[in-house]
């Protein structure tokens, strides 16, 4: 099926994610610490890399940094595997260019939904191979075939993350989307825990979108995102409550 590189101090681990994604039908690569996890990666260019943060030397956090670095390795989905949860934790995962985060200790069929989502996202599974059509509303255009949106005049090559976060918002405009209705969508999957992942990539997104001024994406305090196609310049929604709290 698809070639996955796990790098991962832990033996234990490394032997029980190799055997059981072999059995899913993947043929896995290993590496026990960072600077050969690197050299692996840039020979075989694998489909995926699950990566341990927590290495002695090269920590994950630069592995995953020079990975993306890298002209050869910079588009490999990589699923960051570790015991580190805080919120502090994850946001500097995501921040050195991890997609998905799982903490140790996990359960085998949720690494089994990650993998997938993530080989989906990145075109290799057949599941993948249904791109959607091409979206146009007000300002933006989303191309799928090569992952870009054209906002106004400009065009913008996206992550494969940030193009289905942003055709999830674009297929829903105007309206509030969930965070949960956004994992499950876009991550295959809806742990009610799991807002962190949502906020890094949303900010990553309104980095890369934004022109001058204007704004595409609002944040529904307590409720989601909503995506403004036209484009809006002012502040973010905020619940009644809120809007209470802050005339007291």
């Amino acid at each position: 099926m698809s070639k996955i590189l796990v790098i991962d101090d832990d033996p234990s681990i490394v032997e029980l994610v190799k055997i059981n994604l072999e059995i899913q039908g993947h043929t896995i690569f290993t590496a026990n610490d960072g600077i050969t996890g690197i050299a692996v990666a840039q020979q075989e260019v694998p489909d995926l890399i699950i990566l341990d943060l927590m290495m002695p030397g090269t920590d994950g956090f630069t592995t995953c940094q020079r990975i993306r670095q890298s002209e050869r390795t910079k588009d490999i989905p990589i699923l960051m595997l570790t015991a580190l949860s805080s919120t502090n934790d994850k946001v500097q995962g995501f921040n050195s260019g991890g997609d998905d985060y799982l903490t140790k200790p996990f359960e085998l069929p949720e690494l089994y939904v990650r993998v997938k989502a993530l080989l989906r996202r990145s075109g290799k599974t057949t599941a993948a191979v249904a791109l959607p059509e091409i979206l146009h509303v007000d300002d933006i255009t989303l191309i799928p075939e090569s992952r870009e949106v054209k906002i106004t005049d400009k065009v913008i090559r996206l992550t494969p993350i940030e193009f289905e976060v942003l055709h999830c918002l674009l297929q829903h405009h105007g309206q509030t989307v969930t965070t949960s209705k956004l994992l499950e969508e876009v991550w295959g999957y809806s742990p009610d825990d799991d807002v962190d992942t949502i906020r890094v990539h949303i900010r990553h997104l309104r980095t890369r979108i934004e022109i001058s001024n204007k704004k595409y994406i609002k944040t529904v305090y307590g409720g989601g995102y909503q995506l403004i196609p036209e484009g809006f310049i002012g502040k973010e929604i905020q619940t009644i409550e809120q809007s209470t709290k802050a005339e007291q």
